[in-house]
């Protein structure tokens, strides 16, 4: 009970944080990156290979600018999962709940899974993918195998054709993307991008802004990736 406690509680913080994360972004989807400063910090925090994960991915984006959206999702999914390893932030960053910008993710080669969205959402923003189609969704993923009855708190990040398409799930669980109908071992229980919070596909709330969540952005900002 006390443990289920916990993950909700980590979650209501989850949901404000990257509710304040879309909002304080906009809806333009036009980033800037800094590329000379962001390959600086990394080659001067991370090392040798947190830089080369980090040229990798800012190579990704310039490549795959032109290809269709599926592509842009397959490669986009691809490189995060095969760049970031699972693991936790208090291994990590020493602490309960941080929230990694995607210079300190590949920067570290690690991270937990609101670090793969996060990743996975502003690389498809940069390469023109409309913030319109992209969700994130907070799920109960089943883990163990098909027979296996536990449970734990996940987030994937969902790419919506149409409003009310059935949508696609890039989920740092499994390695391919595949429609939410395929994806029995998750149980979704809202989503949410900047217009709003979704439950059971249907608009729930309007977002507000949270001021105390801002510091991911600033630190983004701080590190060369901004509106």
């Amino acid at each position: 009970m006390q443990r289920s406690l916990r993950l909700r509680a980590r979650y209501a913080i989850c949901w404000m944080a990257l509710i304040c994360l879309l909002c304080s972004w906009g809806m333009s989807g036009a980033l800037e990156l800094d590329e000379h400063r962001l390959e600086s910090l990394a080659a001067s925090q991370y090392g040798a290979k947190g830089s080369a994960r980090l040229t990798a991915w800012l190579r990704l984006l310039q490549a795959d600018r032109d290809l269709g959206e599926a592509a842009k999702l397959a490669a986009v999914n691809d490189f995060w999962n095969q760049n970031v390893a699972q693991s936790e932030d208090r291994i990590v960053w020493g602490t309960e709940d941080y929230w990694a910008t995607p210079l300190e993710a590949l920067g570290k080669g690690a991270g937990d899974c609101e670090d793969y969205v996060i990743g996975k959402y502003f690389s498809l923003i940069k390469l023109g993918v409309p913030t319109s189609k992209l969700r994130f969704v907070y799920v109960k993923a089943r883990v163990g195998g098909p027979q296996s009855t536990e449970q734990v708190a996940h987030m994937v990040l969902g790419y919506y054709p149409t409003p009310e398409a059935m949508p696609l799930v890039l989920d740092s669980l499994v390695s391919g993307i595949l429609p939410a109908s395929q994806r029995r071992d998750l149980v979704p229980i809202f989503s949410f991008n900047a217009d709003g919070v979704y439950v059971d596909g249907k608009q729930a709330a309007p977002v507000d802004r949270i001021g105390r969540w801002r510091n991911l952005l600033q630190r983004m900002e701080r590190e060369g990736i901004r509106q």
